[in-house]
């Protein structure tokens, strides 16, 4: 990788460009050698399908739009159609379950590679990791005979309290949608369907079933559709789930605005809609808004409403067979894509699961995705042939996070916690001085009314064991250097609980005053997937990463980041403010809301709200550091002046004047002064991940289509682009901007 540049454009076209060689020119050229957009839904099946249905009872249609098992359909075997297999898979494969129930089945050959959350693939930055992922997890899915993969989810990150924040991706719409559209990419390659979720507005667990939420049509078109837009368009996405939420009044799986007019209509969907497990609430408003398929637990399988209460709604002209059949082709039409039937049949991948090569796709990109938050003393990396011995301190260095919480986990043989690795890597004559510091304890369950933070409150001990801490104390005293492996779990942050606030967990703070005071040279280490309250550890602190739930190799791709041998190029995919009435669903009270939540803040989320308000947050969104330094200079625009079907194409030098090779993203945000709209300060409109070598420089471009300054204008219910100036703001994170280049559009 070392003669490569990442180019992103805004169009989601990731450019590879070969530098030139080391030859004293340090300019790079750049052709396009990939894309990728996804291959669109054929149609050539249509006429074979059409026969099928023809030959279906209506009994067998309707068999095709509800759950048989906790994750199938029924098939019709007579005429060849096999169930839709489906599994979760935001973290991994999930083991199986039993038909009817949550219990494991109890396989022996169900394990499977543990990926990195949402949160860590969004921290690489890299729509190449994001491919990766894709098409490693495509194949595990495939291999465990899978037809949809319940993934990936990608919601906005509305409040750092969500529940989701670890799995979901980042705060910002452009983000999003470059990393989502080469994830289905990948994934879809071996002939197995995505399920993009949760559409959408899908931004809380507080109420999710319930809560109504309400925002005008640009926050709605500008912040919580581009990325499922250009999953469906770009990355042709088979498969779309329907949110728990209701949306102006309607549920989501009900909600034709969304369903129809929206996806399909404007979109071209040509997939089918999952509904969320137990998202349906009517047979035939949900059926003629959309879903296609309903998936759900509490009722028996004949009682969904898609089951036998649409048999009797079609018996009695309630329902008319035409729309059975019209779903029941758009299924089929899913599984002759897939080559799950049909003369294909044969041709379809076979796939691989928990291989080295899944290990080391795992591996990639948690080590691409660590955040170096602040080393002003230059503690790390960690020299390991001047150490004597090390504390290792806290659960978080032997804690696996494969499984927890509420949501899917993987079931792994393979998890590398931070002290293993510590042990196989460091030397032997190294002493490791382990103490666990802190118990991860819950006070027992309290649930909270209607209306409240959280419905399924997690609330921690905090009380600390003096003995635990007294341990602790004790190792990094007699140690060279202590490093603290500290933050959550899954247990804690977990879908259908959003936190109560940001403070530390199991009374965290404490240790890690403690520990410092014993030992100045300590390196605190946060395994945790959403923001906290770290102000105190910052201000006391001088080592401070960012890790993630980062999968099997989490432990290795960590520890190779505190050694050295792995620099550190992970930036921030949301906003650390300093408290949470910093943010803007909090600064406007308008979270958690009740039977109705107001979007308040509109299209200021995350950044825009800090930037625009000028906000200053702990750590701003972009943000990481890494073990060299880098310099951008002489950025300039290709043109003056732009038409507005053109694309602008921004080039910026890079410098890494330090004595270490590293990657840098240079973060392109726009600006419009004396714009008629409101508008944020800046916005992320392109970026490069661009590795450069110690004393080099190379040349990062980014290409900017003119069409992606439009806003979305509620009056003319149209994407429009404002004719003017616009800055380009080029730099490492949304507050550290070091150049900028104006242009002009007619």
């Amino acid at each position: 990788m070392k003669n490569k540049i990442l180019c992103l454009s805004a169009a989601l076209v990731l450019v590879m460009a070969s530098c030139k060689k080391e030859t004293g020119d340090p300019t790079a050229s750049g052709d396009i050698a990939a894309t990728y957009e996804g291959t669109p839904m054929s149609d050539k099946y249509d006429a074979e399908i059409d026969k099928i249905v023809s030959q279906m009872t209506l009994e067998e249609k309707i068999g095709l739009l509800h759950g048989y098992s906790m994750f199938t359909n029924k098939g019709v075997e007579r005429l060849g159609v096999p169930e839709v297999h489906m599994a979760d898979g935001p973290l991994g494969v999930r083991e199986e379950i039993s038909r009817d129930s949550w219990a494991p089945a109890g396989n022996t050959d169900d394990f499977a590679t543990y990926y990195p959350a949402g949160g860590g693939l969004s921290a690489t930055w890299n729509p190449e990791m994001a491919h990766t992922f894709g098409r490693s997890i495509g194949e595990e899915a495939r291999a465990r005979q899978k037809d949809v993969l319940l993934a990936p989810a990608f919601n906005i990150i509305r409040t750092p309290l969500g529940g989701r924040t670890y799995e979901y991706m980042t705060e910002d719409p452009f983000l999003n949608k470059t990393l989502v559209v080469p994830y289905v990419t990948g994934v879809q390659q071996n002939d197995v369907a995505v399920c993009i979720k949760h559409y959408a507005a899908n931004n809380q667990e507080t109420n999710r079933g319930t809560v109504d939420v309400q925002m005008d049509e640009r926050t709605l078109r500008e912040i919580y559709l581009p990325a499922f837009e250009d999953a469906v368009k770009k990355g042709h996405a088979y498969s779309v789930m329907g949110a728990y939420n209701k949306f102006r009044g309607d549920y989501l799986c009900e909600n034709p605005y969304m369903l129809q007019n929206i996806l399909r209509d404007e979109w071209g969907f040509k997939g089918i809609v999952i509904s969320d497990w137990a998202a349906v609430h009517t047979t035939k408003k949900a059926l003629e808004a959309g879903t296609d398929l309903e998936m759900g637990t509490p009722l028996a399988f004949d009682d969904f409403y898609f089951a036998n209460p649409l048999i009797k709604a079609v018996k009695d002209g309630q329902v008319s067979e035409a729309e059975i059949d019209k779903h029941a082709k758009r299924i089929l039409k899913m599984l002759f894509n897939l080559k799950a039937m049909g003369s294909d049949k044969n041709s379809r991948a076979i796939g691989s699961i928990a291989t080295e090569a899944h290990y080391k796709d795992a591996y990639n990109i948690a080590s691409e995705s660590v955040v170096l938050l602040k080393n002003t003393e230059n503690l790390l990396p960690l020299n390991a042939d001047q150490l004597k011995s090390v504390a290792v301190i806290g659960a978080n260095a032997t804690q696996k996070h494969a499984q927890g919480g509420f949501g899917a986990g993987v079931k792994t043989k393979h998890e590398i916690t931070p002290l293993d690795a510590l042990k196989a890597k460091l030397p032997q004559s190294v002493a490791i001085n382990y103490a666990q510091g802190y118990k991860t304890e819950f006070k027992p369950k309290k649930e909270m009314k209607f209306g409240e933070v959280t419905q399924e409150v997690k609330e921690t001990v905090n009380d600390l064991d003096p003995k635990m801490v007294a341990e602790a104390v004790a190792a990094a005293k007699k140690s060279d250097v202590a490093v603290l492996f500290v933050g959550a779990n899954r247990d804690y942050e977990t879908e259908a609980s959003d936190r109560a606030d940001l403070s530390l967990p199991f009374g965290q703070e404490k240790l890690i005053a403690a520990v410092k005071a014993a030992n100045p040279k300590t390196i605190v280490v946060f395994v945790a997937g959403a923001p906290y309250d770290i102000n105190n550890v910052v201000a006391t602190n001088s080592a401070i990463v960012w890790g993630w739930y980062n999968g099997s190799e989490a432990g290795n791709a960590i520890v190779d980041v505190l050694l050295g041998k792995v620099n550190p190029s992970g930036k921030l995919p949301w906003t650390m403010p300093k408290k949470i009435q910093d943010s803007p669903a909090h600064a406007t009270n308008s979270f958690p809301g009740g039977a109705t939540e107001e979007y308040k803040e509109g299209i200021l989320v995350g950044y825009r709200w800090f930037d625009t308000k000028n906000v200053e947050p702990l750590y701003p969104f972009g943000y990481g550091l890494s073990y060299t330094k880098f310099e951008l200079a002489n950025a300039k625009a290709d043109k003056k002046e732009y038409g507005q079907d053109d694309t602008i194409t921004v080039t910026v030098e890079v410098k890494n004047t330090g004595k270490v090779d590293g990657k840098e993203v240079v973060q392109l945000y726009s600006a419009k002064t004396g714009s008629k709209v409101e508008r944020a300060a800046k916005e992320l409109k392109g970026f490069a991940k661009i590795l450069v070598n110690a004393g080099g420089s190379k040349t990062a471009t980014i290409k900017v289509p003119v069409k992606e300054l439009a806003y979305y204008d509620n009056a003319t219910k149209k994407w429009t682009v404002e004719p003017g100036a616009y800055t380009f703001k080029l730099g490492n994170s949304s507050r550290d901007i070091k150049q900028e280049v104006t242009v002009m559009v007619k």
